[in-house]
């Protein structure tokens, strides 16, 4: 089944070869998002809440790009680099997670950039 690649225009240029998300059928992928600028500026160095926003938001963006919404979302990748960000985490995505939780796992891990505390990746089922 080909796919059709999902790349908001507003996003800054990827710091690699990938797309911010994919759609198969009617399936979204969503790729790894980090909290990152034009160049691949860090935003918000130290700041894991605003880290997190930023991240969800560009998932959002992406979904939405792809004709659905933050409901359609299954399953959440979660990447820290820090445990001790984990509740400042949990506090801003429940905020995007109001009804029915999708499912998901977080890991501790080094990300791509030192400054980078929080990665998702999440995929989407729509209707």
């Amino acid at each position: 089944m080909p796919f059709e690649p999902i790349n908001p225009p507003e996003f800054p240029t990827p710091i690699a070869p990938y797309s911010a998300g994919a759609k198969a059928g009617n399936t979204v992928y969503v790729s790894g998002m980090l909290a990152l600028g034009e160049g691949g500026t860090v935003l918000y160095p130290g700041d894991a809440a605003a880290q997190t926003r930023h991240v969800l938001e560009a998932i959002k963006t992406t979904v939405e790009a792809a004709g659905g919404t933050m409901a359609d979302i299954a399953m959440n990748h979660i990447f820290l680099k820090d445990m001790a960000d984990y509740a400042a985490f949990n506090t801003v995505y429940a905020e995007y997670f109001p009804g029915d939780k999708p499912a998901r796992y977080c890991i501790k891990c080094d990300l791509v950039k030192p400054d980078c505390l929080v990665e998702i990746a999440s995929v989407a089922h729509l209707a």
